[in-house]
């Protein structure tokens, strides 16, 4: 690729878009616009999606405008397991997008006998829970049947925004593998689990490869190719290097996402983690990888600044960094994920005297919170062996205390992701090969060095 030229990355995210411009090894333009979510009584957390792409074009032209320079493709990641209604003729949303926080879809998982379970597990990798977006699909469907019309499908988000960008819906294979729809040793939507879910089979997207060369658009100004698509938790894997059986990285984001490369077979998980495909290419390389999810650190962050704890997340580590005097905080402010499976768990804060201060419960937070990532790297080892390091990324990995409470649990060095753009470079590298061939991606995600590495105290 020419040096004058760039590539223009897109990370769709839940409490913001992320737009970069990469160029001749280098970020040129960074860009972030929030977006909001709303939180009602009863599990419902829901987005409004004109927002979330007005979010995308904003994002994207702002960056290219920071850019100075011209860009030849674009790439797209998307906040995986979120859904939407919408008219595949128009465009046009019907209602708002339901989050991967929305938990309202229990009503559909527990419908779901042993026997269903069992079988939807050994398919697709994945437990039958809230948090992916068949339920979740299944449930907006119940709910809005009165109101969908004969040209209106349910989809993931990135469907929709795909569309908007090309005027054709598609899915990425590691986003559709994120549904519990998709059977991942055919890489096609399973009979099966789209007549368990009632989803209608032919209202789903096409399904292509990451590095697959989506179309073009003129969303951003002049006409751009769209290349490149992944979720995002797996875009930050491979961005990081996570290339190889037993590499696994951590992101501290809005929750707290563990992912291991498990190789290139499919096999569920044997200690309750989630195990979906990390990619494919169109060369015929794939991976998948098992997860674990904290779905509240970032915006357990946020409580405490609502609660009034905390001002900002930069308090964290003049606030806690004393021993929490007892107190324990298990931060399942949004219910529990891998391995425990409990969507209705409630956050816990216990051993309060009338002696805990503020400083107490924000170390118990750190604590917490650092316990339950552990928690999903011992079952990853249980899957694939002990893990000799963990790569880290996302806003928590500035709180040092996190970080070096995190090492002295693990027993094992972290190593910080020198960026704050982990999953937009992931997307950009998705991009770039997508462009330029196999093994173009190697001028992003390989050869970096750890910002900062944690050891664990002995």
């Amino acid at each position: 690729m020419s040096a004058s030229t760039g590539i223009l990355a897109i990370d769709q995210g839940t409490s913001a878009t992320k737009a970069i411009v990469w160029s001749d090894g280098h970020v040129v333009a960074e860009v972030d616009v929030p977006v909001q979510g709303a939180h009602y009584a009863g599990d419902a957390v829901e987005q409004d999606a004109e927002a979330l792409w007005d979010s995308v074009v904003s994002a994207g032209c702002a960056a290219l405008t920071q850019a100075g320079l011209p860009v030849r493709a674009v790439g797209i990641g998307n906040q995986g397991e979120t859904v939407l209604a919408w008219n595949r003729r128009t465009g046009a949303p019907v209602g708002p997008a339901l989050s991967w926080q929305d938990r309202r879809s229990v009503t559909i998982t527990d419908r779901f006998d042993d026997k269903t379970s069992a079988a939807l597990l050994a398919l697709t990798g994945l437990p039958v829970d809230p948090y992916f977006a068949g339920p979740k699909m299944a449930f907006l469907r119940e709910q809005s049947r009165d109101a969908l019309g004969a040209d209106d499908v349910i989809t993931t988000i990135d469907a929709w925004i795909n569309f908007r960008l090309t005027g054709k819906a598609f899915t990425d294979t590691a986003t559709a593998s994120r549904t519990q729809l998709l059977d991942p040793a055919a890489l096609a939507w399973s009979d099966l689990a789209t007549e368990a879910f009632g989803i209608p089979a032919h209202h789903l997207p096409e399904i292509v490869d990451n590095d697959a060369i989506l179309g073009t658009t003129d969303a951003f100004g002049s006409p751009l190719t769209v290349a490149g698509a992944i979720v995002d938790q797996q875009a930050a894997l491979f961005a990081e290097g996570c290339t190889t059986r037993g590499m696994a990285k951590c992101t501290y984001g809005t929750g707290a996402f563990l992912l291991a490369h498990t190789g290139a077979e499919h096999q569920p998980s044997s200690s309750g983690l989630a195990t979906s495909l990390a990619w494919t290419m169109r060369d015929g390389t794939r991976a998948s990888c098992v997860d674990g999810q904290v779905y509240a650190a970032g915006a357990a962050v946020s409580w405490l600044e609502r609660l009034g704890l905390i001002t900002s997340a930069a308090d964290l580590d003049r606030l806690g960094a004393e021993p929490s005097a007892g107190v324990l905080f298990r931060p399942s402010l949004a219910g529990r994920g891998a391995p425990h499976w409990e969507p209705e768990a409630k956050g816990m804060i216990t051993g309060l005297s009338l002696a805990t201060r503020p400083e107490d419960i924000v170390s118990a937070f750190l604590d917490g919170l650092a316990t339950e990532v552990t928690d999903l790297a011992r079952a990853v080892e249980a899957d694939l062996g002990s893990l000799t390091a963990l790569r880290v990324d996302g806003g928590l990995t500035r709180s040092r205390v996190l970080m070096q409470r995190q090492a002295d649990r693990l027993g094992i060095p972290v190593e910080v992701y020198p960026h704050a753009c982990a999953t937009a470079l992931g997307i950009a590298a998705l991009a770039l090969r997508a462009v330029d061939g196999p093994g173009a991606e190697d001028a992003i995600i390989r050869g970096w060095q750890p910002a900062t590495t944690y050891l664990p105290r002995s």
